[in-house]
């Protein structure tokens, strides 16, 4: 695998701009599906150092260790969810997803982010992908016969295909055609509690918004959304202060909560477009960015990978065909709107019932029935299971 280099000028066939999970399984899909690694170009600002010491939490499904095994980025460091439990605080409906109902050895796995793009780092290694990091894309000009990117160090690149897979997040983001500011802010922390369930993740409904504890390492990560001055105030509060506060709003399934790590916040919203020109792009969180009610969203921007990697591995050694790159990247757009659209449509419909509804609503009363009638009725439980772990196949 090459670094950075001073060469005036490259050509490739495909450009992806951004290293994270998304376009590093991206270019390793590629490779898989028979691309020559030369002929890919693989941008990122941050260096490989700065990515693996990042240790936010990663949710992953099945689906996404499957298709990472497929790259050959797997198995990663992660703890295994047999058991996901979703219920509403001091109201009645509760249902469990168990994967032994769907003959599975796990419903998903959590990481640190970190861990997740090192074994996709080695991988990349040991291809001729040529990795172009840390640089930054300062220009993109497209033409009709190709896409030129102009790049901090002064160099230029060219490529048939560009894929913008570098999304930042919802408060950074310029607004997309499908934007929703839910008001609502995410308090990240790793707690440690006195009666932990291995392998269980809780996805706990509360006034303002879900309360999902992960289970990960020796304890769980907490991804805890609530209304901007509170999450203010919880910010302010002492650690003995904020695990008081969070007992309340959790309750005692799992004990006592001993000990919470330092907490961090990020706003939360929908910005999603699917959106491609003639010879651009965009995939994972620069098509879309979700509330991670669901924990969807690296998930589905995996799903963009794969879909595009089979697509442009049947095009390129036969580029000179009837077929032209505009066709091809409306192709992608087509075969990936159900899984989008149903994906975006979930977690939108969840986040704003407890977004915008007051609180013990009429709306939110119904979501705590209707998880209490997924045990009852089996099949569609089975829909929103298969939902969370393959996406919409």
């Amino acid at each position: 695998m090459s670094e950075t280099t001073t060469d005036m000028e490259e050509h490739f066939d495909v450009a992806i701009c951004g290293a994270g999970p998304v376009g590093q399984a991206l270019a390793l899909l590629l490779v898989k599906r028979g691309m020559d690694g030369r002929r890919i170009a693989l941008i990122d600002a941050k260096s490989i150092d700065q990515a693996m010491l990042d240790a936010r939490s990663i949710a992953l499904s099945f689906g996404s260790g499957q298709l990472l095994a497929s790259a050959g980025a797997w198995p990663i460091s992660a703890t295994e969810i047999y058991q996901i439990h979703v219920s509403r605080r001091g109201h009645f409906g509760r249902t469990l997803i168990d994967c032994t109902e769907y003959g599975l050895p796990a419903l998903g796995y959590v990481a640190r982010y970190g861990k997740l793009v090192a074994p996709l780092h080695a991988a990349l290694q040991a291809t001729s992908v040529v990795v172009k990091r840390p640089m930054q894309v300062t220009a993109i000009n497209e033409s009709k016969e190709t896409v030129t990117l102009n790049l901090a160090d002064t160099t230029t690149i060219t490529a048939g295909i560009v894929v913008q897979a570098e999304g930042g997040s919802f408060g950074d983001q310029a607004e997309k055609s499908r934007h929703r500011d839910y008001r609502q802010t995410a308090v990240i922390s790793h707690i440690t509690t006195s009666a932990p369930l291995p392998q269980r993740a809780f996805e706990r409904f509360t006034e303002q918004g879900p309360l999902a504890l992960l289970p990960q390492e020796d304890g769980y990560a907490l991804v805890w959304c609530v209304r901007p001055d509170t999450a203010a105030h919880l910010q302010e509060l002492s650690d003995s202060a904020f695990r008081h506060t969070l007992q309340s709003a959790f309750g005692d399934r799992l004990g006592h909560i001993l000990t919470t790590s330092k907490r961090f916040t990020y706003p939360l919203g929908l910005n999603a477009q699917a959106q491609a020109t003639a010879r651009t792009v965009t995939i994972g969180n620069a098509a879309q960015t979700l509330h991670p009610v669901a924990g969807q969203g690296l998930n589905l921007g995996l799903r963009d990978a794969a879909v595009l990697a089979r697509l442009l591995a049947e095009y390129f050694p036969s580029a000179t065909a009837a077929a032209t790159p505009a066709e091809v990247l409306q192709q992608f757009l087509i075969q990936r709107d159900s899984d989008r659209s149903n994906t975006i449509r979930l977690t939108d419909s969840m986040a704003r019932i407890f977004a915008s509804s007051a609180d013990g609503s009429l709306l939110q009363s119904l979501l705590g029935a209707g998880l209490g009638a997924l045990d009852l009725i089996r099949p569609a439980k089975k829909m929103l299971a298969e939902q969370m772990m393959f996406g919409s196949r």
